[in-house]
């Protein structure tokens, strides 16, 4: 039974379902360069925990105005005084959100531009596809501030972009953009258009893939890594035994084999 999700009762994220399963869920705090609030937090662990089971097939994950996110929240964090132990149960939210959003088994694209700062390149690497056009750059500037990562930094941009990177990028504020930014993997892709629009394209295309592929590749994947070689073997092949076999692929096995599928081609 499909879960019905009332997009009415975010208030910092504003979502829009189309009718070819892609949803488009903006972060809404523009005059906050979309920072990230408690508020926030909870709307995001929110709506991931559901949209596995609300039916949405893929993902476009953006933000208003001319940043997709500036991180942590600074000014409500400096205001809250928040006690070590308070500050650290709000990361664990911070981890729940963004571990909701890697494992939870439905594509997941970022459409990125401007700041993509902080918490918001701890936000972005959560997904499992990033888009960026020519305004964006990407940073970690928690050194300077005296602060340290606390939304999984540590783990997923260490994984894109290697420990050296990350720990140069959180002792010196160095800020990446262009096409090095692509090359060192934190983005897949540049566009000189619209990031948006072309998120919405790899959105669309994802979103034909039959649900449980896409779970296998958006959840399994992620999973397997944190297993030893063997156990993610044997994982692999479990799900393979799964997802390889499902009803719903046969018709696009037969048309792989009666060759009236869409081979594979170099681009042109």
């Amino acid at each position: 039974m499909t879960l019905q999700l009332d997009t009415a009762c975010f208030k910092n994220l504003a979502i829009v379902a189309h009718d070819d399963g892609v949803w488009v869920v903006t972060l809404n705090r523009p005059t906050k360069r979309n920072a990230l609030d408690s508020h926030t937090i909870e709307e995001l662990v929110e709506f991931f925990s559901k949209a596995p089971r609300a039916g949405v097939r893929a993902i476009v994950l953006a933000g208003s105005g001319d940043h997709f996110c500036a991180g942590l929240d600074l000014i409500e964090h400096h205001q809250a005084d928040r006690s070590p132990a308070d500050f650290m149960h709000l990361c664990l939210r911070w981890h729940e959100a963004f571990n909701k959003m890697e494992y939870g088994g439905v594509p997941i694209i970022a459409a990125l531009k401007g700041a993509v700062v902080g918490g918001g390149l701890e936000l972005a690497s959560a997904a499992h596809i990033r888009v960026m056009d020519q305004t964006t750059y990407f940073a970690l500037p928690e050194g300077q501030r005296g602060l340290f990562t606390g939304g999984g930094a540590t783990i997923r941009v260490t994984d894109l972009v290697g420990k050296a990177r990350m720990i140069d990028m959180m002792l010196t504020g160095r800020v990446y953009q262009g096409q090095e930014a692509v090359d060192l993997g934190l983005a897949q892709y540049i566009t000189k258009g619209s990031s948006l629009d072309a998120a919405m394209e790899l959105a669309r295309k994802a979103a034909q893939n039959l649900p449980l592929s896409n779970f296998a590749i958006c959840s399994a994947v992620s999973h397997m890594q944190n297993m030893s070689a063997m156990d993610a073997a044997y994982a692999e092949a479990v799900m393979a035994g799964v997802v390889n076999t499902q009803p719903e692929a046969r018709a696009r096995l037969a048309a792989f084999a009666d060759k009236s599928a869409a081979r594979v081609r170099p681009n042109s």
